[in-house]
């Protein structure tokens, strides 16, 4: 039985063919849970997503985001030498993930069926933009095109500014549901015994119409289209953001009949609020919102927000506290529960926060994040390769230049 301690997906080998987010997102989740993860790049650069700034000592944000933990080998895919080195890798592996561009597995013989003839117990996932079979499949997917295409980004802003959500919405989600994907089909190898490969395709526009559920009832049962609310909610009211009279903003939010009395007897002091029957049933509360947004503003307006957190903390009303990027990277919240880790990168040591799960005797690995080809010779010498033979691949150039490690700055 595998040591816990060492994760529950110790000895699950996962080859990634990613970039960008989706698939590197799938992949890091694997390796916080223990799995050995294998980063295919092209030696022409590698992973685009690596030079989107330069911002984490001098390494890109979402590529450190991304990529703890993982180990990177650097093949030429478009040489028989490469393709051969990667199934001579997939033999060894359990998973293989990919996010390329529409048609590209297909090219390279690692579309369904070819995965299913030459590796047989292979658990092949591809992530792509729109899913197979419909008129947008052939196009390129990024997350702001897929939000955009799928409704997202006319239910997020207000009516005058539709924006796309900050994170990257699609490729989180979509990564995190292809990685629940792969542990749903591990799991039923574990129960079942071991059977034949695995194909998951997950696509970016199939997970934005699952997250947007709700609005997509609502349009096709009412024939309404909901106006985006900004800091608020369409479904429920009240529900908002407030300035306070230290100049903060608190956000205040009630999602039943119950929830709305306690905040306008006991924390606004207005019964008559609470007894007003435009206000009694929260259809009725949206359909006046303005009515009382203008009296909890005005209410919040008087008072700080220590006092007001307080209260609404007192009488059971949710609040919190409009927050900046800046001011998180060292919330209390985090840091009092000590959610935060170094980890290595070829830049040098950076701040993470830990994977959301916590899991009893699990501690997550927080691997480093791999410099370009840092693992190449070390994972062909694991395949069988000799020196020699990595050399002749290297000036063959199937595989790219020697990793050499960034020199410290004295």
């Amino acid at each position: 039985m595998l040591d816990p301690s060492a994760g529950p997906l110790a000895g699950i080998t996962v080859v990634a063919l990613e970039q960008a987010v989706s698939a590197p997102m799938c992949t890091r989740a694997l390796a916080d849970f223990g799995a050995r993860v294998i980063k295919v790049e092209n030696p022409s650069g590698g992973d685009f997503a690596r030079y989107y700034d330069d911002v984490v000592q001098g390494q890109a944000a979402h590529f450190v985001w991304c990529n703890r933990g993982k180990e990177s080998v650097t093949l030429d895919l478009k040489s028989d030498a490469g393709v051969e080195l990667l199934h001579r890798l997939l033999d060894r592996a359990d998973v293989l993930v990919s996010n390329l561009a529409p048609g590209a597995t297909a090219r390279l013989g690692l579309a369904p069926q070819d995965i299913s003839a030459r590796h047989p117990d292979l658990i092949a996932v591809e992530i792509d933009g729109f899913g197979a079979g419909g008129p947008l499949s052939h196009k390129r997917a990024y997350d702001l095109l897929v939000q955009a295409e799928s409704g997202v980004c006319a239910v997020t802003g207000t009516a005058d500014s539709p924006a796309k959500p900050g994170p990257p919405m699609a490729d989180v989600t979509t990564g995190l549901y292809a990685a629940l994907s792969i542990l749903a089909t591990l799991c039923g190898r574990l129960r079942n015994g071991p059977g034949s490969g695995t194909n998951i395709a997950v696509s970016l526009f199939d997970m934005m119409a699952e997250m947007m559920g709700y609005h997509l009832n609502y349009a096709r049962y009412s024939g309404v289209d909901l106006v985006p609310l900004g800091m608020s909610s369409p479904a429920v009211a009240p529900y908002g953001a407030y300035r306070t009279a230290d100049d903060q903003t608190v956000v205040l939010g009630t999602t039943n009949d119950r929830e709305w009395q306690r905040l306008s007897r006991d924390m606004l002091g207005r019964p008559d609020l609470a007894e007003d029957a435009r206000f009694l049933t929260n259809p009725g509360r949206c359909e006046h919102r303005a009515e009382l947004d203008d009296a909890i503003g005005s209410w919040c307006a008087a008072h700080d927000l220590e006092h007001i957190q307080k209260v609404a903390d007192e009488v059971g009303i949710g609040n919190s506290r409009y927050n900046k990027p800046s001011e998180v990277i060292n919330h209390p919240q985090l840091v009092e529960r000590h959610r935060l880790r170094t980890i290595d990168t070829p830049g040098g040591r950076i701040v993470a926060v830990l994977p959301p799960a916590v899991i009893d005797g699990f501690e997550p690995p927080m691997g480093p994040v791999p410099g370009l080809g840092e693992h190449t010779d070390s994972l062909l010498a694991e395949i069988g390769c000799s020196a020699a033979e990595i050399a002749t691949l290297r000036g063959s150039g199937a595989v790219g230049a020697r990793y050499q490690p960034p020199v410290e700055a004295s």
